[in-house]
């Protein structure tokens, strides 16, 4: 497994710093001569070559005039900036609300064909009610004192749920026992939500699997994360979300996910678990 669901990111970043460095050393300069040619202090060259500051776009341009290497500077600039949307924090993502988010979201799930979907907290945003989303919204807005336009993002994300309708979507999620049993909501809305997780299994673009509470682990409970066909995974920390585009982090998330999928109970089984947690709320 990643040692950090970041790392692809540090990753990146590292490897945008090797490019720069790589140009300073075509150029012939030193790391001081470099800095005096861009008129900053040599540690801020430091910075850069080793991933530790990432560079503005104006430091992009000033680093490539020093090197010679102007026809270098669009494609570093754009490099630079896929860079830094890997590792979003939520604080700035929902800066101006959270509709716009939600609404990015589902442009993403229109170009998915199978998203395989692992959550160990609340169930996916394509299976909230609106009752639920409004809770769980209402919530994060206070905790991360971000402006509230929860209505609109709820709006936005139950439109997500047109895709469960759609021809040429598939949804394979995995949920922990626990998302049945937090008491994310009131219980009036974690009821309207447990019937709801019971009315879109017969699905046939929905596979939902529950891992109970008694499952032998194999894979560790994860932080919640979507692959979206192979190209993509999005996984949701507390303070940050993190696209994960990197060839081998892809494989070990499909890996954790296949084990994950070996520990859960599919059909009657899950219907019971999920009939179970209904019943606790009477």
């Amino acid at each position: 497994m990643p040692a950090s669901p970041s790392s692809s990111a540090q990753a990146a970043r590292e490897a945008l710093a090797v490019r720069l460095t790589h140009l300073r050393k075509d150029a012939g300069l030193t790391g001081k001569e470099l800095s005096a040619r861009c008129g900053w202090h040599p540690a801020k060259t430091t910075r850069i070559q080793k991933g530790d500051a990432p560079p503005s776009d104006s430091d992009i341009r000033t680093w490539c005039a020093a090197c010679g290497a102007d026809d270098q500077v669009d494609d570093l600039i754009a490099t630079a900036r896929a860079v830094d949307s890997m590792y979003l924090e939520w604080r700035r993502l929902h800066r101006t609300g959270m509709r716009k988010v939600q609404q990015d979201w589902n442009t993403l799930h229109e170009r998915t064909r199978v998203c395989r979907v692992y959550v160990s907290n609340v169930p996916p945003g394509f299976f909230q009610t609106p009752a639920f989303a409004t809770a769980v919204m209402n919530q994060i807005t206070a905790f991360q004192g971000t402006p509230n336009d929860v209505t609109e993002a709820v709006a936005a994300r139950i439109a997500r749920s047109r895709f469960l309708y759609e021809g040429g979507h598939r949804y394979v999620v995995l949920m922990e026992e626990s998302v049945l049993r937090y008491r994310t909501a009131t219980p009036d809305a974690m009821r309207g939500q447990l019937r709801h997780l019971l009315a879109v299994m017969p699905l046939a673009s929905v596979s939902l699997g529950i891992i109970p509470f008694t499952a032998q682990r194999t894979v560790w409970p994860l932080e919640a994360f979507y692959l979206h066909d192979d190209t993509t995974a999005v996984v949701e920390t507390l303070t940050a979300e993190i696209k994960i585009k990197q060839p081998r982090e892809l494989a070990d998330y499909a890996k954790a996910f296949a084990g994950l999928a070996r520990m859960a109970v599919y059909g009657d089984p899950a219907r019971t678990l999920i009939q179970a947690a209904i019943d606790s709320l009477e």
